[in-house]
């Protein structure tokens, strides 16, 4: 069965910045989801995500997140992140959720 972009967005939303204390999806960090089936009948996932700041000292962790969250998400085969920073992230990515969160209103 083939995995869906809800269900790849779920995944995520394991993955909490460290010092925001607020998951990369509703932090808006990720900008694009692909999935391809394979010919192992697998779904190959990649998706694209930044940063709140170029030097975001958590960048690495967040990007191992995601590659582990997806990699462990039953029917998925290869998994590819890719850290973009065009265009550049705003609090207004953010979800409601996340604003209320962290109190921005």
């Amino acid at each position: 069965m083939p995995i869906s972009e809800d269900a790849v967005r779920e995944a995520l939303k394991q993955v909490v910045d460290p010092e925001l204390f607020v998951n990369i999806v509703d932090l808006g960090l990720v900008y694009a989801v692909n999935i391809i089936e394979n010919a192992e009948g697998k779904s190959d996932v990649s998706i694209e995500m930044t940063m709140t700041s170029p030097a975001c000292p958590a960048g690495p962790q967040l990007l191992a997140g995601a590659k582990s969250a997806l990699s462990n998400l039953e029917g998925v085969g290869n998994v590819e992140v890719t850290l973009v920073m065009s265009p550049p992230w705003t609090p207004d990515r953010m979800t409601e959720a996340a604003r209320d969160q962290l109190g921005i209103f």
